[in-house]
């Protein structure tokens, strides 16, 4: 588990015949960015085995065109970056050990450096202690072992190590920021400033509406965004990931209308993902009734202005049949947070794959289409379904024989209020087989 350096790959097909097909992403809310951080360590990770030579050669000769998701860049001192195309919205103090900046927090010895110059009288600081980067965030800057030590003392030290690593991300998450492995662009990350600091009571779509109305904020979100949209050559959408179970969906909602103003022809494919914890039983009727109308004024609102509208997220997973492979713990974020991003992943597949045309190399991937072709085929064209149901198999059942490709009853739904018996005969789907190489193999 390391950071890849952050250098510019060499050019895709499609960006070299100027055929490129962008796509933004944005994140909204806090169990938003959980799963981002997740989505993006798995882009991460494709990067590295892509460059390593001792990878299988279905990852060095991956069918995807990671310069759909990410832009090249080049910092003030010259070396080539290669970031998400991303703004991630969060409140204040969100970032954990991170700075707006992307880069890590000011130390409190740091900070002492800062000293005002213009004022002559008595000054009185007031200091936040920063947070610290855990285990798993410090291995990440360490110098890596030398490939070539394998003796048995070095692979105990590094079992050791692993072992460690995986108790910290057990233990020591409590940011989105607490296990990515990602450099963000300057303008991706936005921390939302305010006298409203109470965030118990941010738990509803009003409660937001005085954040909302708040003409600056809105702006210097919308220039985030027209910072990635103006560079990009031929958009083909927008990815939207908003944590609706909150203060935080009227925020999303704001966000899209402007969006829908701005960019009229660019698709919008939204992600309403909740932690489980938030599906918690409510104190009192009141609770209860409150948490009903907020539901139907988030979806009315949140699906005026999308694409298509995709919920995300069951009461409890870890009670669930999603799969009696994985080992998840509601209360945490990291855990929950992880499978809504997987998901996620293998969703973005089709509209991300390489153009595989008559000279390709690509043996084992098909199905390219855009953004804009996928939401036309699941809308149901002129029936306008604006919201759809996403269900995964975790992991993918192995395809015994050439003829029987999928086993439906392997499906299992992550859409709430969804019965996995129940079936539509009018219903449009598109289904990703994702880390399929041939029969017999997955």
């Amino acid at each position: 588990m390391r950071r890849q350096q952050l250098v510019a790959p060499p050019r895709s097909p499609r960006e070299a015949t100027g055929e490129m097909r962008e796509v933004v992403t944005v994140q909204v809310g806090g169990f938003a960015n959980f799963v981002g951080s997740h989505f993006w360590n798995f882009q991460d990770e494709l990067l590295g085995l892509a460059d390593d030579p001792a990878a299988d050669a279905a990852f060095r000769t991956a069918p995807l065109d990671m310069d759909v998701l990410y832009r090249t860049g080049e910092t003030l001192q010259g070396v080539s970056t290669y970031c998400p195309r991303l703004v991630s919205v969060g409140s204040r103090g969100s970032l954990g050990s991170l700075s707006s900046s992307g880069a890590p927090s000011l130390s409190s010895a740091a900070s002492d450096q800062l000293n005002v110059t213009t004022w002559s009288g008595n000054v009185t600081r007031s200091v936040e202690k920063p947070h610290g980067r855990n285990l798993f965030l410090q291995s990440l800057t360490e110098q890596e072992p030398n490939p070539s030590t394998s003796n048995g003392g070095n692979n105990s030290q590094k079992s050791v190590e692993d072992k460690d690593l995986v108790e910290c991300l057990e233990k020591d998450v409590n940011f989105w920021t607490d296990y990515t492995k990602v450099q963000y662009h300057p303008q991706s990350l936005y921390e939302m400033y305010g006298s409203w600091t109470d965030f118990d009571k941010f738990d509803n779509f009003g409660t937001a509406r005085e954040v909302v109305s708040e003409w600056s904020l809105m702006e210097e979100m919308n220039e985030k965004l027209r910072f990635f949209v103006e560079e990009c050559d031929h958009i083909q959408g927008i990815q939207f990931i908003v944590d609706d179970s909150g203060g935080f969906s009227s925020i999303a909602a704001t966000y899209l209308e402007n969006i829908a103003d701005d960019y009229t022809n660019t698709p919008v494919l939204l992600y309403c993902v909740r932690d489980p914890v938030t599906h918690g039983s409510s104190r009192n009727q009141r609770d209860t009734i409150t948490r009903s109308l907020h539901d139907a004024v988030s979806l009315s609102k949140l699906s005026s202005f999308c694409s298509l509208m995709v919920p995300i997220g069951l009461p409890s997973l870890s009670q669930s049949s999603l799969s009696p492979f994985l080992s998840i713990q509601d209360a945490k974020p990291f855990h929950s947070s992880a499978i809504s991003a997987a998901a996620i992943h293998s969703v973005t597949v089709p509209f991300r794959l390489q153009n595989a045309g008559p000279a390709s190399n690509i043996a084992h991937s098909s199905g390219n289409i855009d953004m804009r072709e996928l939401v036309h085929i699941i809308s149901d064209q002129g029936r306008q379904n604006m919201v759809t149901a996403l269900d995964v198999a975790m992991p993918a059942p192995s395809l015994k024989d050439g003829n029987d490709l999928w086993n439906m009853k392997s499906l299992r739904t992550l859409t709430p209020e969804i019965s996995d018996e129940e079936e539509d005969p009018y219903s449009v789907e598109s289904l990703v087989v994702h880390g399929v190489l041939r029969a017999g193999y997955c």
